[in-house]
């Protein structure tokens, strides 16, 4: 996990990278989060590794994470839980109470997001050098 301290000596809430806020949205037993996390690792970009299943969802993030599409992995939806996936309320409540049900991984750069499925997709949103 790459972290900055401001000059304060506090921990910031996001990384920046030339100009650029990002955050990781990471499940460490998921595959798919397990690489993307090496592929910013390795072009030795910093953002914040995310563990939303440990912080839930930064309220930052809710809004934005809201936007996408199929955010919700309805296999892991408890049985008997049905949602309207075009209804934003429902979605908000189901992954603010559950985010074992979020997508993942999922990368936040300064307000936009996406899903890394597969991970190389988190490349569409970082800047350009």
């Amino acid at each position: 996990m790459r972290l900055d301290l401001d000059l304060f000596g506090h921990q910031s809430d996001v990384v920046p990278y030339f100009g650029t806020y990002m955050r990781l949205y990471h499940n460490p037993r998921c595959s798919k989060s397990r690489q993307a996390l090496n592929l910013l690792n390795e072009m030795n970009i910093q953002f914040q590794e995310y563990r939303y299943l440990d912080e839930g969802i930064h309220p930052d993030d809710l809004e934005i994470i809201l936007k996408l599409t199929d955010v919700i992995r309805t296999n892991d939806l408890e049985k008997g839980i049905e949602i309207d996936l075009s209804d934003y309320q429902q979605i908000s409540q189901v992954i603010t109470s559950n985010p074992r049900v979020l997508q993942r991984p999922i990368l936040i750069v300064d307000g936009k997001a996406v899903i890394g499925r597969p991970p190389e997709k988190i490349l569409t949103l970082l800047p350009s050098v």
